[in-house]
């Protein structure tokens, strides 16, 4: 998994991409990323895969704020990023991803 953040220096954005490594989505046939960012929507930022067999997608967020995220496999399996800035408790009793940026 792998987290990329590309400031834009003319604005206060900055490009992130997301990925998941094809050895955690190995038969993963869709993926999507839910968030804060989105209102944890399931399914409006799908994931595209790669011919090494990664998913990935990249998405402008506001500078300076942080974002709780999960990706979502197979609409069923929810997974964290274990390069995440850190990890905060959800009310599912487990952990999301948090990313600064």
């Amino acid at each position: 998994m792998s987290l990329k953040k590309q400031y834009i220096k003319s604005k206060s954005i900055c490009k992130v991409t997301f990925a998941l490594a094809k050895d955690i989505a190995a038969s993963a046939k869709q993926v999507n990323l839910s968030g804060d960012f989105n209102n944890w929507d399931v399914k409006n930022i799908p994931m595209i895969k790669s011919k090494s067999g990664e998913f990935s997608v990249s998405i402008n967020l506001e500078k300076d704020k942080q974002y709780q995220f999960k990706y979502i496999i197979d609409g069923k399996d929810w997974v964290n990023d274990m390069e995440a800035d850190k990890f905060v408790p959800n009310v599912f009793h487990s952990q999301n991803s948090l990313i600064f940026v």
